[in-house]
């Protein structure tokens, strides 16, 4: 007979759940010293621990970094060959073994100890080895594993990552990081595109697809074509822009009873139609425009409305603006 798996997993979820609101009665003023002793570190945040600890560690480092706070991992046994010489007389060490026994763990502390700098252990008892070479001890003890043997690290480690979260978000809180800040560190993510990438990053600007007031329809049907633009742009003797006639225009004059292929296309032509006039603008903002306006192409003028170049719809989406 199959087994109900849902049941597992709900049981899973709640367990650890009940692990992460016990833990909320139990954070002390603890978490205050090691805020403190975090910002008032001049070198950086080092990040150590074994097993599941350590996979929890490397990724508490990797958030610690995103979000301001200068961070790295250590691998204990890579330390005891030769990687102490990372650690600098300014830096911090946050331990973790929700032991606190952990044999390659312990046998750096002597070692991290005489570099004379601030030892934050993450642990489940404060007279474990760790909590006793420790500094600062925060608690990260649970009454039940998810486990159904009550062996694997499953709540323990739910819960060790969550404070590691809790301890991130207290250091932005304390910096003042704003998504701004979070953004310069991920230049290629999406919201490093909302706030870094400007017009001029997406804007075309070679082969644009021009016609004048004399190009007849004709002519401006071909250049549509060549320019793969959907539309082409209208302009004087000086490349101001006059208007813009695109696919729709075509169609539209299409079902006149008195269109003709002679007809001058500025006469189909959406004539002073949406411009923009700062390619400095964020291609984010532009997009805005673009859906709001309910068009598929803005073109980029200068003040004096001569033709920059023009920003399609089409870009943005590809360049993963959003």
């Amino acid at each position: 007979m199959k087994k109900d798996y849902i049941a597992f997993a709900k049981e899973t979820l709640e367990i650890e759940a009940a692990s992460l609101l016990a833990a909320v009665q139990t954070v002390g003023p603890e978490i205050n010293d090691v805020v403190e002793t975090i910002l008032s570190c001049c070198g950086k945040l080092i990040v150590t621990g074994v097993g599941k600890s350590g996979l929890i560690g490397a990724k508490m480092a990797a958030t610690f970094a995103s979000t301001g706070t200068p961070s790295f991992f250590l691998h204990p046994t890579e330390a005891l060959h030769g990687d102490l010489g990372m650690i600098g007389k300014e830096d911090v060490l946050l331990a973790i073994s929700y032991s606190g026994e952990s044999e390659e763990l312990s046998s750096i502390l002597p070692h991290v100890k005489r570099f004379n700098i601030p030892l934050i252990g993450m642990t489940r008892s404060k007279t474990s080895t760790l909590g006793s070479f420790a500094d600062i001890v925060v608690n990260i003890s649970v009454a039940k594993e998810a486990c159904p043997l009550d062996i694997a690290p499953t709540s323990s480690t739910t819960l060790t990552l969550a404070m590691g979260d809790a301890l991130a978000i207290c250091l932005m809180q304390a910096r003042g990081f704003k998504k701004e800040d979070f953004a310069s560190f991920h230049p290629g993510g999406a919201l490093g595109k909302q706030l870094f990438v400007k017009v001029k990053d997406l804007m075309r600007v070679d082969e644009l697809p021009f016609i004048d007031s004399d190009t007849n329809m004709k002519e401006a049907i071909v250049r549509i074509s060549e320019g793969r633009l959907g539309t082409a742009i209208l302009v004087d003797t000086n490349k101001k822009l006059l208007g813009l006639l695109s696919d729709g225009d075509i169609r539209r004059a299409l079902l006149k009873e008195d269109f003709s292929l002679d007809d001058k296309a500025q006469k189909y032509a959406t004539l002073h139609p949406k411009v923009l006039d700062n390619e400095e603008l964020l291609a984010s903002d532009a997009l805005v425009m673009i859906e709001n306006f309910k068009i598929q192409l803005l073109a980029v003028t200068n003040s004096s409305n001569e033709v920059r170049g023009v920003l399609h719809l089409h870009t943005l989406v590809e360049a993963g603006i959003s």
